[in-house]
């Protein structure tokens, strides 16, 4: 076997694993209000398990109603109610050798003050209502009502160690826990590890990290109480010693524990070094904890106030923050779990091997592809749908859990339909796609892989698309691994790409395709009024065909597409200014990507211009004017790059539709959006071809 450490088997406690690929925990919202696993959350884990993870921690499990629950759609071990679910989604995942530890949690100040006390009206009321009536009541009219009243700080406060700033991403007042709250928590905590070793699971992980309430026990930042559990570190940590006194107690010596710890809160990363915890005292607390009796330590970093330090975009480095994982396992004798952002098997194998540590947690690449262990296993490397880091399934998440959706993965739109069959009917019918980029090869793997006879037309010498320019700018090479992972998936499937081909009406006929499926992408939106000699579209820019360096340059576009740009034409030393025409740059933008992006281009001293509208374009400048106050300015520059967004491609559709039985036109050529967009019109367009 190739990765003979990867695949060999470790104990964590009294409880072997059979290897060492670690499902992280997720939160992806396939509960329901009484926090009982649903069959497509079991669906979803079982996946996992029958695709060879040897250890699967679940999402974040809550251990209270009141102030413990974070989602609508979370899993809950906070009443005996929850035991038989959890009962049955351990054996599912138990059915192909894999273990299961439910991951304890509650998450003080950074939940959303809508969720203080809502759980058990919603219980009841779904309860007594008739089915789905309150699930539509509450998503369309009490959570929309709800979101008003928390942004005035109208509904109930959130708890924590203390009274301290609102955190980051949930942005809700808190309040002090009283010693006497604290203790019920504790036991709280007990309970719910009890209930799950009733249910058959494993073990249990207790949640220290990413800034929920033990981390903020943790944190001086958070934690601010002068009593016993604040101060010195040992009283900082108390509360979840308690915790771990209170499960051992509970649920015996013999069940396993083992705790997801922040060992450095990365505040210094985001220019705050006069706060948090570092790594110094973050081995500490390893050693502590070790000390305490537990089985392993989950090796993490960041919190909410630090996002992107525990949850990277795509412009981290794989392997980044090894060195946390390497300093604890230094320090400490116990099994030390660690995701350090791990993409290949061969990473995974070398960071066994290094001594870095001794298992290797994989949350986002599941959600990407179940089957990442059996193929890694099987030799089937290239195979494995990678995570690129975008982020989507995080934010799908949270958008999702005000409107009673789950979470979805842009490279993986089985994602929640992990139980549904895959019809293979296509008896060998000719298909021919025409658009070899995310859409087109989505479609020509399900495809070929449902026995249709699939022909991929490429205008272009290699596949990709508009992934071809969004893979350009600094740092974002991973975004072209959909490319890759996908073009290899639909090739092995079957599927049969011809390059060069600028297909028309009489090409398309010469196959006698029982379907035509469109995919042409789209182009990059470029007004008549603004074509001049010193202007160019980003797509110029991306493609290499415009090279500016050394020059004044002013990016017309504050989203996404035109910030990456400015950051490629800043590299080339160019000096930029971004002209937006709403009072905010990025408008629309996940936050975590602009958290990332923006301060880069601070650092080149890029100026922004907001509430501004361009209204000229000149040989030496443009004129811009505020949209508030209609005052007018100009500004001096040598190039305009415009980044307005993208129009479909939708002429050859046109062209074709009438002349074939079956003609369908998916991704960016039917609507411009974002990749998940692509492969999941790509996905219900040929799983409804029969």
């Amino acid at each position: 076997m190739k990765y003979k450490t990867l695949f060999s088997p470790m104990k964590i406690g009294n409880v072997e694993i059979k290897n060492r690929v670690v499902m992280s925990p997720m939160l992806m919202g396939f509960g329901q209000f009484n926090g009982n696993a649903t069959d497509k959350m079991i669906n979803y884990y079982e996946a996992r398990a029958k695709g060879g993870a040897g250890l699967i921690i679940t999402e974040i499990t809550r251990i209270n109603d009141l102030t413990g629950a974070s989602s609508f759609g979370q899993l809950a071990a906070s009443k005996d109610r929850n035991v038989e679910s959890i009962s049955r989604l351990a054996e599912r995942i138990h059915k192909y050798g894999a273990k299961v530890f439910v991951q304890l949690h509650h998450p003080g100040r950074q939940n959303v003050s809508l969720m203080i006390n809502t759980v058990p009206v919603s219980v009841f009321c779904d309860k007594i209502m008739p089915k789905n009536l309150y699930s539509r009541l509450l998503y369309k009219s009490i959570v929309p009502f709800g979101k008003k009243l928390a942004e005035r700080d109208l509904l109930f406060k959130t708890v924590a160690p203390s009274r301290s700033p609102k955190s980051k991403f949930a942005e809700s007042e808190n309040r002090e826990l009283t010693v006497a709250q604290i203790k019920k928590i504790v036991s709280q905590f007990a309970s719910a590890a009890k209930r799950v070793k009733s249910a058959g699971c494993d073990g249990v992980e207790i949640h220290a990290s990413h800034g929920y309430l033990i981390q903020q026990f943790l944190s001086p930042v958070t934690n601010r109480r002068t009593d016993r559990y604040g101060g010195s570190l040992e009283n900082r940590m108390r509360f979840l010693f308690e915790i771990i006194d209170s499960v051992r107690e509970s649920c015996g010596s013999d069940f396993p524990i083992a705790v997801r710890l922040t060992v450095d809160e990365m505040y210094e990363k985001t220019g705050r070094d006069d706060l948090g915890y570092t790594l110094f005292e973050g081995i500490k607390m390893a050693k502590l904890l070790e000390e305490k009796g537990i089985d392993a330590i989950d090796v993490s970093s960041g919190g909410y106030d630090t996002f992107n330090y525990w949850l990277e975009p795509a412009s981290f480095e794989c392997g980044w923050r090894k060195n946390l994982a390497a300093a604890v396992k230094k320090a400490v004798h116990i099994p030390v779990i660690a995701a350090n952002l791990i993409r290949s098997p061969e990473q995974a194998e070398k960071q066994l091997e290094d001594g870095i540590q001794d298992f290797v947690s994989l949350g986002r690449p599941h959600i990407a592809d179940p089957e990442w262990s059996r193929k890694a296993m099987q030799g089937r490397e290239d195979e494995i749908k990678r995570c690129i880091c975008c982020l989507y399934c995080f934010q799908s998440m949270t958008d999702g859990a005000y409107t009673g959706d789950n979470g979805h993965c842009s490279v993986n739109p089985f994602v929640g339909r992990e139980n549904e069959k895959m019809p293979e009917n296509g008896d060998g019918r000719n298909i021919v796609i025409v658009g070899a980029g995310v859409a087109g090869l989505t479609a020509a793997e399900i495809l070929a892989k449902r026995k249709f006879n699939v022909t991929v037309l490429e205008k272009e010498s290699a596949a990709g698309g508009q992934i071809n320019l969004a893979d350009k700018p600094p740092h974002k090479d991973k975004i072209h691994w959909c490319i890759e992972d996908l073009l290899v998936n639909a090739q092995k499937a079957g599927a049969r790409i011809i390059y060069h081909s600028d297909a028309d009406k009489e090409m398309i006929s010469s196959f006698n395709p029982f379907a035509v499926i469109v995919a042409t992408g789209a182009e990059a939106v470029m007004p008549e009024a603004f074509r001049k000699r010193n202007t160019y579209s980003v797509t110029e820019i991306l493609n290499g065909s415009v090279t500016p360096k050394n020059k004044k340059i002013c990016v017309i576009g504050s989203g996404m597409t035109g910030l990456e740009t400015s950051e490629l034409l800043c590299s080339l030393g160019n000096k930029v200014c971004i002209v937006e025409m709403i009072d905010k740059i990025a408008p629309g933008a996940w936050f975590q990507h602009t958290d990332d992006i923006l301060p880069k281009l601070e650092k080149y001293g890029t100026v922004f211009f907001t509430s501004s509208k361009l209204t000229e374009i000149s040989n030496d400048g443009i004129f811009i004017e505020n949209t508030a106050t209609g005052k007018k300015d100009f500004i001096n520059c040598d190039a305009v790059v415009l980044s307005l967004g993208v129009k479909s491609n939708k002429t050859l559709y046109e062209e074709i539709k009438n002349s074939f039985d079956n003609v369908y036109n998916i991704g960016d050529s039917s609507k411009a959006g974002r990749i998940h967009d692509a492969t999941e019109s790509a996905y219900r367009t040929v799983m409804s071809i029969n």
